[in-house]
This record gives structure tokens, C-alpha cells and sequence, in this order.
């Protein structure tokens, strides 16, 4: 019987390390990371404006005014927690600058937060972005790099990270994973809590326009996360793809041309739009949109954005559905930024005539609904 001898011991292996722990790049990360923490705690809540409506028809309409934030939009809570998700990654670093690609509101909130961390700024935006927009990031200390095709903004973002060192942040990604859906006083959290003594306070429906899809996101998760049986609808524009990608569950459904109303709706299926979080969905056109924004400053006198005017027509309608049915709730809609960005477009008769957009017949279904409790929709 033959016996193998065992082959001889592995030389001992050496403990590879490498040490990467960089002390000054930490403390200037827990700066940065306290200062946007800090800065948080100084902003109030924003407020929950009753939209008035009969008090017998039953139905109340609320709209969220994130316009009170610092940077005067919705976008401020977004760039608080991209920036946050980016500095706890790890991928924001001191003197090199970042870099967003942004119809313009998330731009003038990341310039915002950039400005108060003390890196720069570049905003990657459609060359119609309106003037007011590309004035508040320069005041914010940003750069705009304006681009003819909306389309190309993601790449021109990209190429502009990788020239520079910096960090291409990237909205359209990140939206919806920076959020804590879970409450930490995000959006949704904020509305049920101011809704607590209303008469209705687990609204029947949110409504909420997608940009990132991001507050859609967050909104959705939050009432699953809660058990609440509010639902969730989301407006789009003209000039958008997520209609069209929602109803024929299409994820590749993309747009020939950008949305004219800013802030909202995009040429491709972005990754933060979450179809499954989604109940319902509309194609607003632009037309009602402004008609809607307009119809907003004659009711509560608050000048808005058009991507509030989708929103606002939106909710109407279903306010009149639920007339309609006879029943009987709330409905909560945002308004999303302030329309002294948008003087020269969305509240310029001249700019509705080069878009060749007759708000008239819109309007008066508008006011005739508020009126009589009859929606009349336009042919």
C-alpha cells in the first residue's frame, strides 16, 4: 500500500492594507454635511393654502406652496437631499465644482446649497430656460452652460464632470433614492400632519407633476408606508414622455422635443419616475395649463409657475369627478415655484402667441366650473 506524501505548507500570505483615510477631506466632509443639516433647521415649514370652493359641494382643495422656500420652489427640499446623498456617498470633493442638468429651479437650489459648502457650480440648461432662472443661479454663484437641444443635457452634464474632476449629481437619477420616503419630514409627512384638523384629513387624492418624478415617488411610498388609501396622480405636459411610457408600460417611450412647461416633463423615461407607485395619470395640455396658472392669480392672487397651472387644472377635474359621483374628500396639489420667473412666458400674451397656445376656451371651463360646479371640457 502506497502512501502520498503531503505536499508541503503555502508560504504565509501577507495582510494586503491600504490605508485610503484622508483626515483633512473628512473634516471638510462633516462641514459640509453640518452646514446643509443646519441649514434645515433654519427653514419653516411650508404652508398648506385652501383653494376656495363651495363648502357644500363637500370637496376641499389644498394647494402645498413650496414657493416659500429659500430658493422659492419644490426643488429646494430635492437639492438638500441630493446633496446630502452625494456628500454621504462620498462623491462631492472640495474645489471641484458640480455639475446638474436642470430646466432650472433644481439648478437655482444646488447653486443655492453649493454656494453655502463652497464648491462651484455649473447648471447644464435648455437655452429657452426663462432669464429669471439663469439671473438667480449667476446670483447664487452658479455658471449657466445653455444648450440648443434639451436632449443633450445629460451628456453635456457628464462630459463637463469628467473635463473638470467634479461630481455630475444627476436629478434625474437620484431623485427618488435621496429622499427619505419614510418621513424625516419629507413632503408627504409635512401635508398629513397639516392636514390633521381638516375636515378630510386623508386626502382622497395627490397630485403632484413630474420632473425627476421624485416627489411622485415619495408621496406614493409614504401613503403605502402608512396605509393610507390616498392615491396618487401625476399631470404631464405636452411634449412629454411619461404619459405615453405610463399607458403602454413602455420604459424605452421617449419625446422629439422638450417640455414648455418648465420644470416638468421630459424626453425619456427618467430613472427616478417610478410608473408602479403611480394610480393616474393625465395629459394636460399646455393651453390649460396656463389658462389654470392664470385662473389661480385671480382667485388667491399667488402669481405661479405653469408646471402648477398643470396641477391645478388637473385637480379641478378631479374635484369635478368627485362632485359628480357625489363624493366627498380632500385633494392636495403643489404650488411647485413662483410665477415671477415666468413673466415673460406663461403671464406674456405675446409668448402665447409665438406658441401659438389659445388659453381662451380653457379658461372659460375654468370659470364656469367655479362657478356653477360644471365642467364643461374643451373640444
Amino acid at each position: 500500500m502506497s502512501t502520498i506524501d503531503p505536499a508541503p505548507p503555502a508560504p504565509g500570505l501577507p495582510t494586503q492594507d491600504v490605508d485610503r483615510s484622508d483626515p483633512d477631506r473628512r473634516g471638510w466632509l462633516k462641514e459640509a454635511v453640518r452646514k446643509v443639516r443646519a441649514e434645515s433647521g433654519r427653514s419653516a415649514d411650508t404652508h398648506l393654502l385652501a383653494f376656495p370652493l363651495p363648502e357644500e359641494w363637500g370637496v376641499d382643495l389644498y394647494l402645498k406652496d413650496e414657493s416659500t422656500h429659500p430658493t422659492g420652489s419644490l426643488k429646494h427640499r430635492l437639492a438638500r437631499s441630493l446633496f446630502l446623498h452625494a456628500l454621504c456617498n462620498g462623491w462631492i470633493r472640495q474645489g471641484r465644482p458640480v455639475i446638474e442638468a436642470s430646466s432650472g429651479s433644481t439648478a437655482v437650489s444646488e447653486a443655492y446649497f453649493a454656494k453655502l459648502i463652497g464648491v462651484p457650480f455649473i447648471a447644464v440648461m435648455p437655452r429657452t430656460t426663462s432669464r429669471e432662472k439663469t439671473r438667480l443661479i449667476e446670483f447664487h454663484g452658479g455658471t449657466c452652460h445653455l444648450v440648443d437641444d434639451p436632449r443633450t443635457v445629460y451628456e453635456v452634464s457628464a462630459r463637463l464632470a469628467a473635463e473638470s474632476g467634479g461630481h455630475f449629481m444627476d436629478q434625474f437619477t437620484y431623485a427618488e433614492r435621496a429622499t427619505d420616503w419614510r418621513g424625516n419630514n419629507n413632503i408627504a409627512e409635512s401635508v398629513y400632519q397639516q392636514l390633521a384638523g381638516e375636515r378630510y384629513p386623508e386626502p382622497a387624492w395627490i397630485v403632484a407633476t413630474a420632473g425627476t418624478g421624485g416627489t411622485s415617488a415619495t408621496f406614493a411610498r409614504y401613503i403605502r408606508y402608512m396605509q393610507y388609501d390616498t392615491r396618487v396622480c401625476v399631470p404631464d405636459p405636452e411634449n412629454s414622455c411619461f404619459f405615453d411610457g405610463w399607458t403602454r408600460g413602455d420604459p424605452e417611450a421617449t419625446s422629439d422635443c422638450g417640455s414648455r412647461i418648465e420644470g416638468i416633463g421630459r424626453p425619456r423615461m427618467e430613472p427616478s419616475f417610478v410608473p408602479a407607485a403611480v394610480d393616474r395619470m393625465m395629459k394636460v395640455p399646455d393651453a390649460a395649463s396656463v389658462a389654470a396658472v392664470r385662473e389661480l392669480d385671480r382667485v388667491l392672487g399667488r402669481k405661479a409657475g405653469g408646471s402648477t397651472g398643470t396641477g391645478l387644472w388637473s385637480s379641478l377635474r378631479i374635484v369635478a369627478r368627485m362632485l359628480s359621483a357625489g363624493e366627498q374628500g380632500s385633494v392636495v396639489t403643489l404650488l411647485c415655484d413662483p410665477g415671477e420667473r415666468y413673466l415673460d412666458k406663461y403671464y406674456a400674451d405675446s409668448w402665447l402667441a409665438r406658441q401659438g397656445l389659445d388659453i381662451a376656451p380653457y379658461t372659460r371651463t375654468l370659470e364656469r366650473f367655479l362657478a356653477s360646479g360644471e365642467w364643461a371640457e374643451p373640444h
